[in-house]
């Protein structure tokens, strides 16, 4: 009797990426089966209130299978007023679009994200810088062995 190695191969899941902040919301799309993501936009926020309606249009113009929200932590690791209002970002983003809501840390993803950006142009944007570290966040997700095994939320 043979017995056939299970492995659980990548799906072709469709994902949206959140840098959020207080003033702007950087977003990207990826795919799992790639493994890649690519920077699409950045959204504005007022005093940590995003543009829903501009959320609600990616959501629809990118039909994703779940969400990644990057969680800004303190470089020991620790939770900060930030770190919660993102959580409380991704909750949202799960209640208002019915969408899985994962957490990736995000520490050092902006500085990547501009070290990127330097390297094309001189001339670097906030709001790029913002739509980019999204991008940085959901590929990090996506290159985790155990991404989508794990059951966090």
């Amino acid at each position: 009797m043979t017995h056939a190695v299970s492995t659980s191969p990548k799906t072709s899941r469709t994902l949206l990426g959140f840098d959020y902040g207080t003033s702007r919301i950087g977003v990207a799309v990826g795919q799992e089966l790639t493994g890649t993501a690519t920077a699409l936009a950045t959204v504005r926020a007022r005093d940590g209130k995003p543009d829903w309606p501009a959320i609600t249009r990616l959501i629809e113009q990118w039909r994703p299978d779940a969400v990644v929200v990057g969680l800004p932590l303190n470089m020991d690791g620790s939770f900060h007023d930030l770190s919660y209002r993102a959580q409380r970002f991704g909750n949202q983003l799960h209640g208002r679009y019915n969408l899985r809501a994962y957490f990736m840390d995000e520490r050092l993803s902006s500085l990547e994200a501009e070290r990127e950006l330097r390297g094309k142009s001189r001339k670097v944007r906030a709001a790029d810088i913002d739509k980019v570290a999204a991008k940085v966040i959901l590929e990090s997700w996506l290159m985790r062995p155990d991404t989508g095994q794990n059951g966090e939320d």
